[in-house]
């Protein structure tokens, strides 16, 4: 699992080619190899160095996935690299730590040139308590043709984990596929790793090294001590390692080693929070740590600012891992970009092309940024370097009034949803209006449609808000599929934010008074819900929703109406597949406050936009790996379903 260094030119052209005028989404890895560099390092336990260990040089594969809801296999174990060291077993090569815990690699190996992706994994020693067989400590690798000095210590265990939660399944089955998204994908959680720590002393920072993150450096540290105490035990039959083993499970299995243990956690940060913290003394060795009480969660979560962000509300991200953010504040007429680690885009924010209150964004397949904007009735279009392609006026006509979300085809058709209009508009791709004025009606629509999204198949649906409390289905033709009444039933109660999973299954959030709810309808637009549908997991309010490579829902909670402060915090709430809660009671907090809008990227982070703070956050890892941009998934090499896996 590597840091921010490339490995090769070859791969740092793979990221690229997602980030042009073109939808490169699945231009193969070139093959070839490189030869290794010199690694040298130190393995600790807390502050104290462990003797004995042996460290492997292993690679991430590429044959399938691994993460959180996705079965792991041999297939996708990850490889090992060395070709000799102090000794060999089953898990390949070692090299062995002396007593001051060093140790050192020599250039006896050789990496996949476009899709290596090393990391070290130490595996038992003694670090002062006798030798410990549960010890296990993951340390990041930056590259294969630079000498480089890593410290492997819990720090840098939980790092990793968090960063490569969405391809592991285990330390040792670290796995994606072989795509151009894929690999777009692990670059970017790679680089997350050096955007929350040092690999050279093995602390977490405090800031971003663009300087506009935060990072929780305290809740970094205090996981890294909760792994401490069992680390600097005498074995997996100490107090330590059995009451961190037992709290720290995969469902029914429980770890048997602390990099194992870690990497659960990062899947399961609403479980056994109260125990596990328990574990993290005062004097335990990484500090600063988090003072008592116990945190709500341990989502890792990063608040990025500037980049021109006023109100941020809509967010989409494209296929190179960039987040855009549309600002909303009066007057602003903007959009954010950020990079896949959060560091502002040169340039940013951009404007022009007509954008005036930019409520929606989605991506083309071309990787141009659109806007609708609520005010003038316009679309407004950027390239993907912040160039206006619409004129001052943007695109007009279509029926635009008050455009509230936006969407595309596999045609590259904009659809947009009109909340005054009551409405569908339709689009070229070049911003000629399809439909005429008053858009596309019927099927339901008349009462305050506020969100929209396409299916696999081209049809077009949208939750009607308000009163009536339902789902309106058009055909790719714009013509009304459902009823005058639309589909209602399923629990629907003020339905805002809508998303299809990879079954074609239709999710809608209620955010009506005392709702709290998700719907969940079939394609073909009957409730697979009830009449109450499926609550928990912290929802309140819920506002925006996205649906991650493993199927699972992401939901985020504005958590309240007022329009001015104070302002109780939001949330963000996680269930699976049958529609059970992942995410506690109280939702994974991470100070976000009136967050709207949340999307999920191809390294599966989870965003969210604040529009009162003016920021946005990543929860790292927290899902699993999609395909961006959203319209991505209804293409070649993918369009098997709304939702795919890189």
């Amino acid at each position: 699992m590597r840091v921010h260094c490339a490995i090769s030119i070859v791969s740092c052209a793979l990221v690229l080619s997602g980030c042009g005028g073109n939808a490169a989404f699945n231009t193969l890895p070139t093959p070839g190899s490189t030869q290794g560099a010199k690694i040298t390092g130190r393995v600790h336990g807390g502050q104290s160095p462990i003797q004995g260990a042996h460290v492997y040089l292993l690679a991430v594969n590429n044959t399938g996935y691994g993460g959180p809801g996705i079965a792991s296999s041999g297939t996708n174990q990850s490889a090992s690299l060395l070709t000799s060291g102090t000794g060999s077993d089953s898990l390949g090569f070692y090299v062995t730590t002396d007593a001051n815990g060093d140790f050192s690699i020599s250039n006896d190996y050789s990496c996949p040139s476009a899709y290596a992706y090393p990391y070290l994994y130490s595996v038992g020693g003694n670090s002062g308590a006798g030798d410990n067989s549960a010890i296990t400590l993951v340390g990041p690798v930056s590259g294969c043709n630079s000498s480089q000095y890593v410290i492997v210590n819990e720090v840098s265990t939980v790092v990793v984990a968090y960063a490569f939660a969405g391809f592991a399944s285990s330390p040792l089955n670290v796995s994606s596929s072989n795509t151009t998204l894929a690999a777009t994908g692990l670059e970017n959680a790679s680089n997350t790793i050096t955007n929350l720590m040092n690999p050279m002393t093995g602390t977490a920072y405090a800031a971003t090294p663009a300087t506009n993150g935060t990072v929780p450096q305290a809740e970094i540290d205090t996981l890294a001590n909760i792994l401490a105490g069992c680390v600097n035990s005498s074995g997996s039959g100490s107090t330590a390692c059995l009451t961190l083993f037992s709290n720290a499970m995969n469902g029914s299995t429980a770890p048997t080693d602390t990099a194992t243990a870690a990497l659960n956690i990062a899947h399961n940060p609403g479980a056994n929070v109260s125990t596990l913290f328990g574990l993290a003394t005062a004097s335990a060795p990484f500090q600063p740590s988090l003072p008592t009480p116990a945190p709500n969660d341990f989502t890792i979560a990063v608040g990025y600012s500037g980049a021109g962000l006023n109100s941020p509300v809509p967010i989409a991200i494209d296929a190179a891992g960039n987040v855009w953010v549309g600002n909303t504040a009066t007057g602003v007429n903007s959009v954010s970009e950020f990079s896949p680690v959060g560091a502002p885009i040169t340039g940013s924010p951009f404007s022009g092309g007509g954008i005036v209150d930019p409520y929606s964004i989605a991506i083309d397949k071309s990787g141009n940024v659109w806007t609708g904007n609520v005010t003038p009735n316009s679309l407004s279009e950027l390239e993907n370097n912040g160039t206006p392609v619409s004129t001052s006026a943007g695109y007009t006509l279509g029926g635009l009034n008050a455009p509230y979300d936006i969407a595309f085809d596999k045609l590259g058709h904009a659809w947009v949803v009109n909340n005054v209009g009551s409405s569908l508009s339709e689009f070229s791709s070049t911003g000629t209006p399809i439909t005429g004025s008053p858009g596309d009606q019927g099927g339901g629509i008349s009462n305050d449609p506020v969100s929209l999204a396409i299916d696999a198949s081209g049809n077009i649906w949208v939750t009607d808000s308000i009163t009536l409390g339902a789902l309106s289905e058009f055909n790719s033709s714009g013509m009304a599929v459902s009823g005058s009444s639309g589909d209602t039933g399923g629990g629907l109660n003020d339905p805002w934010g809508i998303a299809i999973d990879g079954s074609g299954n239709v999710w809608a959030v209620n955010s009506g008074t005392g709702a709290n709810t998700i719907s969940k309808f079939g394609s073909s637009g009957s409730a697979i819900t009830g009449s109450s549908g499926y609550s928990g997991g912290g929802l309140d309010i819920p506002e925006g929703i996205a649906i991650d490579g493993a199927g699972d829902v992401w939901v985020v909670n504005r958590a309240t109406n007022a329009t001015s402060p104070p302002y109780p915090d939001s949330s963000i709430s996680e269930f699976n597949s049958s529609g059970t809660a992942l995410s506690p009671s109280t939702g994974y907090q991470a100070g976000l406050n009136i967050a709207l809008r949340i999307a999920v990227d191809g390294s599966g982070n989870v965003w969210v936009t604040n529009a009162s703070l003016n920021t946005v956050t990543e929860f790292v890892g927290a899902g699993a790996p999609v395909v961006t941009p959203i319209v991505a998934n209804l293409l070649s090499p993918y369009g098997t379903s709304a939702v795919n896996l890189p």
